[in-house]
């Protein structure tokens, strides 16, 4: 089964909010409006909307490490 695990660089996010308007129910987000992850490891199922929330943030800051 294909998994992912994603993390985010908050040394570059500047909290535009767009991977938690494509992936709500794996990033929430802080006070600040950054993002925080949910779950750290996503499953196949959940892999397609998390890459897609990856590719919305302009800063490039959330990585997804797939693990096969």
């Amino acid at each position: 089964m294909t998994t992912a695990r994603i993390q985010i660089d908050y040394g570059v996010c500047t909290g535009h909010t767009r991977c938690y308007a494509v992936a709500p129910d794996v990033f929430h987000l802080d006070d600040d409006s950054r993002a925080v992850i949910r779950r750290q490891l996503v499953t196949a199922s959940r892999l397609d909307e998390v890459e897609q929330a990856a590719m919305a943030c302009p800063e490039r800051a959330i990585l997804v490490e797939r693990a096969d």
